[in-house]
């Protein structure tokens, strides 16, 4: 293979895909439309806090237990890690006008939700670490994928001055959600019908989704035997968990039972008031010293959502790989935890895709040695 492997999207898989491919010789360029790697992984701080921590706004927890190929690789790169806490007694809170109601937590032993020190960011960094900095290409917008008669792949890219670039490429790894793909890059000839219906009725994980985190000085709330756990019917937040550091400062996130339109409609502002006013009914007064508060409405991130994912997401059984077949066969190869089918919407998921789309473009590129191997053969003879 002479020309480069195009990764389009610096996510999770995208990064892997580049770092396994670096690791075998073979030549990558990623390009990313967004100013920073990590996708939908995104770990925030305080900037005039930052002794208070990183918070994740995207993925959280990966399950050791079930998940090896995120196990493995955190191993690998020598990440820290956490065991998620979850003492202590949960809240259910099931009518607006009465308090919270207090259960036992019933522990599975054999479970451990485990977290990155630092937040998933720290395993998006380390694997850019794994490469050659210029690999990845921010600002780069994927505009165009074209393949010719004699079966040229050109890739057309946008960059952030607005110039255009033209890439020969050896095959397109699609490392983004599949919906993104069908919206915004233009394929020249056109996918077939059946694969465009699969990629556009593709959810995309987490993108009608919202996530606030609030951050303390310490975990009060395990000071009176609560584990910070919170299933809601009333909201905003639906569901809440600790996401307190291994150590020092105490937080606490959710996610909303509030539809994507509501939440847009009401402005961040006032969803914030009504996220502190909840923590304050559930936690107590002291749950007013909110010493930072992180947001991301993932609906409103057009990197992410399409107007198709403001819907709830509820068809999971379109996760998997869509069928490329025809004259796309071979050339491009679809990535991301949408395309996978066994753990769709987790880590794993994003990093088995992206593994299994190496294996393809490794059998790409021995069978094209083979080739030029044969070709000169012939020629000698």
């Amino acid at each position: 293979m002479n020309n480069p492997v195009i990764i389009v999207g610096a996510g999770l898989s995208g990064l892997r895909a580049a770092s396994l491919l670096t690791e075998q010789g073979i030549k990558c360029r990623v390009l990313e439309a967004r100013d920073r790697i990590g996708g939908r992984v995104l770990s925030a701080s305080d900037a005039n806090r930052p002794d208070l921590g990183r918070f994740d706004l995207g993925p959280t927890w990966f399950w050791p237990q079930y998940e090896s190929h995120i196990s493995s690789l955190v191993k690998e790169l020598n990440l820290e890690t956490f065991v998620h806490y979850n003492k202590g007694d949960i809240l259910l809170e099931r009518f607006q006008i009465k308090p919270p109601e207090r259960c036992v937590l019933q522990e599975d032993s054999d479970e451990k939700w485990m977290r990155l020190t630092g937040g998933v960011q720290s395993l998006i960094d380390a694997l850019a670490e794994t490469m050659p900095s210029e690999i990845v290409e921010l600002e780069t917008r994927v505009k165009k994928i074209q393949l010719n008669e004699s079966g040229d792949i050109t890739v057309e890219a946008e960059l952030a001055d607005g110039k255009k670039e033209k890439i020969l490429a050896g095959a397109v790894i699609l490392a983004l959600p599949p919906r993104l793909v069908a919206h915004y890059i233009e394929f020249s000839p056109s996918l077939p019908s059946n694969l465009m219906n699969d990629i556009v009725n593709k959810p995309t994980w987490m993108a009608n989704e919202a996530k606030v985190v609030a951050v303390y000085n310490r975990p009060f709330w395990r000071e009176s035997g609560l584990s910070g756990f919170v299933l809601s019917s009333v909201g905003p937040l639906q569901e809440i968990h600790d996401a307190s550091p291994e150590k020092g400062s105490g937080a606490l996130f959710g996610f909303f039972g509030m539809p994507a339109e509501a939440r847009q409609k009401m402005g961040k502002d006032k969803v914030l008031k009504l996220v502190s006013n909840q923590l304050v009914k559930l936690f107590g007064s002291e749950a007013k010293n909110i010493k930072a508060i992180f947001y991301k409405d993932w609906s409103n991130d057009s990197e992410t959502a399409v107007e198709e994912d403001c819907s709830p997401l509820k068809d999971y059984q379109s996760y998997g790989q869509p069928p490329v077949e025809g004259i796309w066969e071979t050339k491009i190869i679809f990535a991301g935890t949408e395309t996978n089918s066994q753990c769709s919407g987790h880590l794993e998921g994003a990093l088995q895709s992206a593994e299994q789309a190496v294996i393809e473009i490794i059998n790409l590129n021995n069978k094209s040695l083979h080739q030029d191997s044969s070709d000169t053969t012939t020629s000698i003879k």
